[in-house]
């Protein structure tokens, strides 16, 4: 037996969330090699290697995998699979869009967002947005599985994986790609970030988010959002913290005008310590937080950040 982990990565650095998810695979006691699929990606290879834990880094280095896209993985996967009885990948927006291909060509059913590893074919997920933690077990022969990353700890970098050069290219006429629009911020990427500092509807605009972000910046912290500020327009959806957003579990989450919606504590509730400001002393988000403050945020925030 043994497994396949999915590299996250930008064809430079390999993201934190391959560390979690090779964590979660190490769970299962088998041999464990890491995928690497892009273009000019071999520095990314490089760090892969230095993953503890990891046997062997199989590295994809073509054009057609400039941009990974999932019409273009998922074959590759699939038929790397063949020599593994596991197919792990970080449940992003990456491994959300590829690994139900992998599935669908394999012909087995997805394992979606696991937090635990019981068994060898017994795992662990959430159900009804958190609520509930449903134990799963598959006796499909392959597993294809994507892992709640915040729910492990990361991996080591401490050791010496053998690279090899993997020779297939998958390259389809379906699709192509186009442009992106990446938002550029020189502060902590969400999902990787050890303090965030979000705001809800009760934030009122999305200039009032610059009070966040002045306390930000004194924390090194990510800025978030709930999904009713990213609706009302406040701020651009990749700064949505919620089960339909990112999932965080930082060191320190600081919900600010945030009622705590059920949907946004699925996305966040595993951070270490939690800390909620609003005025609404019933706000359900009180029920979950460390440290609760009822007060005006915005009397409530420029004297935090006059303390800090």
């Amino acid at each position: 037996m043994a497994i396949l982990v999915i590299a996250e990565h930008d064809n430079q650095q390999l993201k934190p969330a391959t560390l979690n998810t090779v964590n979660a695979a190490s769970q299962l006691n088998q041999p464990i090699s890491i995928l690497v699929i892009g273009s000019e990606c071999q520095a990314v290879a490089e760090q892969a290697s230095a993953v503890s834990g990891v046997d062997t880094v199989l590295v994809a280095d073509n054009a057609a995998y400039q941009h990974q896209l999932a019409e273009n993985t998922a074959k590759l996967i699939a038929e790397l699979a063949s020599d593994f009885d596991y197919v792990i990948a970080a449940g992003t927006t990456t491994g959300k869009n590829t690994m139900p291909r992998v599935a669908a060509l394999l012909d087995v059913a997805q394992i979606s967002d696991i937090v635990a590893v019981k068994s060898a074919n017994t795992f662990v997920r959430p159900i009804y947005a958190g609520n509930a933690l449903a134990t799963i077990q598959s006796l499909d022969s392959k597993k294809v599985i994507t892992v709640r990353t915040s729910a492990f700890d990361a991996a080591g970098t401490d050791g010496s994986a053998t690279i090899t050069p993997c020779s297939l290219v998958h390259a389809n006429a379906q699709s192509e790609f186009v442009s992106e629009e990446l938002a550029v911020s020189e502060r902590p990427e969400l999902t990787a970030a050890g303090v965030i500092i979000s705001g809800g509807r009760g934030m009122g605009n999305g200039e009032n988010f610059s009070l966040l972000e002045k306390v930000a910046d004194k924390l090194g912290a990510a800025v978030g959002a709930s999904r009713a500020a990213v609706d009302a327009g406040f701020v651009p959806n990749d700064m949505q913290v919620g089960q339909t957003g990112k999932i965080v579990a930082p060191d320190l989450y600081i919900a600010v005008g945030i009622s705590g919606a059920i949907q946004h504590q699925a996305g966040m509730k595993d951070s270490k310590v939690i800390v909620a400001i609003n005025k609404d002393e019933e706000a359900p988000i009180f029920q979950i937080a460390d440290y609760g403050l009822v007060g005006d945020l915005f009397e409530v925030l420029p004297e935090l950040e006059s303390l800090l």
